[in-house]
């Protein structure tokens, strides 16, 4: 049995929107994907914060779902996550998925995310999507990759 984590989390909401998921529900998925002790700090945007984020941290001018930034990895791992309520919204419909669900699957990401996984080589994507199906089915929400090709 794997041994509980101690997360640390604040919660920030930047933007204001229907269905985005309380605090309980946002430390209860980055629990589920921690393989260590943490402090994340999580803040809800806007699609111009996160276009302003990924614009200056990434260099990408437009709003994505999810950023993950790693402050430090010891002794404990410190990071926070940006997630873009108008884009996760969409994407969410766009997929017929609920938002809690998608939510959830991002929440996920990102905390792997902080923990060094990454998706830059095929291996590194089917390793951190065989992680994520696992800890987001876990956590009672279907697969988030089952039907893609």
């Amino acid at each position: 049995m794997r041994r509980a984590r101690k997360l640390s989390m604040s919660v920030q909401y930047g933007a204001r929107a229907r269905g985005l998921p309380t605090p309980a529900q946002l430390r209860r998925w980055a629990r589920a994907a921690l393989a260590r002790n943490a402090r994340v700090t999580v803040r809800v945007v806007g699609g111009s914060e996160g276009r302003a984020l990924n614009r200056n941290f990434r260099g990408r001018n437009y709003a994505t779902n999810v950023l993950s930034f790693r402050m430090r990895e010891r002794p404990a791992l410190e990071g926070d996550l940006a997630l873009c309520a108008p884009v996760i919204a969409r994407e969410a419909r766009a997929q017929g998925k609920s938002l809690a669900a998608h939510y959830a699957h991002l929440v996920v990401h990102g905390v792997l995310h902080l923990q060094g996984l990454d998706h830059e080589t095929r291996s590194g994507a089917r390793r951190m999507e065989r992680r994520e199906s696992r800890i987001v089915t876990a956590l009672g929400f279907p697969d988030p990759y089952e039907g893609q090709g």
